[in-house]
């Protein structure tokens, strides 16, 4: 069962969520939230496999929620979802570097907000190789300093591989075919990538990858 909290200062859009999650078998709401502090103590309270964070919320926002969740160790299985209106704006990238592990639409439909759910849940990429695209242009646009304080030298040369494939928007899946490896094993190079550059899940990869120097915004 996928435990899943949600945070956001519009009863209207809770509930609609709500809704949608709620007739799911594999899928159950929690708790509720209509500001930033209230979700973050309900994410101790209750710690939920998915937070779906609203950006913009009253008396903590979005991006401090998860800066809080990633930084509590009894946090740790929580993957925190921002919920925008704007798509792809400075505040998500924030949210992105403050551990979320992405982020959704609101006018997203309704299959699509499931299916994002699920992946969330288990860890894999939410973050679409069209979102990718748009993380390397805004490093094209307004680069963040690279290099600082990212060490890679733990890495293995496949690890490397599979983090530079990761920050183009590649599955584990994809990752295989083009290692020329198995699925299991690519998800191995990639969790091993994680766990040694402290990242909390794939989004924070493709921002480290770039910050790092790993990938170039011109490479991708």
């Amino acid at each position: 069962m996928i435990r899943v909290l949600l945070v956001d200062d519009q009863p209207l859009l809770r509930s609609g969520f709500r809704a949608l999650l709620e007739v799911e078998d594999d899928i159950e709401v929690v708790a509720e939230a209509a500001d930033g502090r209230q979700g973050l103590a309900l994410a101790r309270e209750h710690l939920p496999d998915i937070a779906l964070v609203d950006i913009q919320m009253p008396v903590m926002d979005g991006i401090e929620v998860t800066r809080r969740i990633a930084a509590d160790p009894d946090l740790a299985r929580v993957h925190v979802v921002i919920l925008t209106n704007y798509g792809l704006d400075e505040y998500v990238f924030d949210a992105l570097r403050a551990g979320a592990a992405g982020f959704l639409v609101k006018d997203i439909v309704p299959e699509d907000f499931l299916h994002a759910v699920r992946v969330a849940a288990r860890g894999d990429a939410l973050l679409a190789p069209s979102i990718t695209r748009k993380l390397i242009n805004r490093y094209v646009t307004a680069p963040f300093r690279t290099g600082a304080g990212i060490p890679l030298e733990g890495l293995t040369n496949r690890e490397r591989e599979s983090v530079a494939l990761v920050a183009q928007g590649l599955s584990n899946d994809q990752i295989a075919a083009r290692m020329v490896i198995s699925p299991l094993t690519a998800k191995t190079h990639v969790n091993r990538a994680m766990m040694k550059l402290h990242a909390r899940d794939r989004a924070q990869l493709v921002v480290l990858a770039y910050e790092s120097g790993l990938v170039t915004p011109h490479a991708g």
